[in-house]
């Protein structure tokens, strides 16, 4: 069993995956965030690193999805691989701050990929409005989040949106986080691990 889980930044993902793993002993696979070189680099200068940071997590995707594909245990995967091609690069390219060049060859090296992974057998999406956003990425104190602008979380949910509403390569389940605190209140915890039975059961 493969279930990724996908969202905007700070919607909860990589604390989601976590407490799914343990809930059903399981991998978890996490996003390159810690010691990714272009991170700082990105942050404050979008249009100069935009394509290596995009490379560098469209690899990093590869690796992991090689790995659950050559393997005989369960996962639960912070992100997907379809991500960074449907949503992060093309909200660059069309923001400005990826080139089309780089955007083509970024799209060819993606698609080639594509054709040697499989989908998961479940995708959460895990839905929350840019206060909520806001809020998640304040307390997590990561210092190179704080020139993030609501514009650009704005765009990536409006990408998101559009992402999840025509996604067709396995189940989808959409959570609306924006109510919830699955982490200090277990009646919210205890819904979403509902939700989650109901479909992999």
């Amino acid at each position: 069993m493969h279930i990724a889980i996908t969202g905007n930044i700070g919607a909860g993902k990589t604390t989601l995956a976590a407490l799914l793993a343990k809930r059903y002993g399981w991998d978890v696979l996490k996003e390159a965030v810690d010691g990714n070189p272009y991170l700082e680099d990105f942050y404050a200068d979008m249009h100069r690193w935009s394509f290596n940071l995009q490379i560098y997590f469209l690899n990093s995707r590869f690796e992991q999805m090689l790995t659950i594909n050559a393997g005989n245990r369960s996962v639960v995967q912070d992100r997907t691989i379809y991500e960074d091609a449907y949503i992060f690069a093309r909200n660059l390219h069309e923001s400005g701050l990826m080139t089309s060049r780089d955007y083509q060859t970024y799209r060819n090296v993606f698609e080639n990929m594509l054709t040697l992974v499989r989908p998961p057998d479940l995708m959460i999406y895990l839905r929350a409005d840019i206060p909520k956003l806001q809020e998640r990425i304040r307390l997590r104190g990561r210092a190179y989040e704080k020139s993030i602008s609501p514009t650009y979380l704005e765009n990536l949910n409006r990408f998101y949106e559009a992402f999840t509403e025509a996604y067709s390569a396995g189940k989808l389940l959409v959570i609306d986080v924006n109510a919830l605190d699955y982490v200090h209140n277990p009646a919210d915890l205890k819904t979403v691990f509902d939700a989650v039975d109901r479909v992999i059961q």
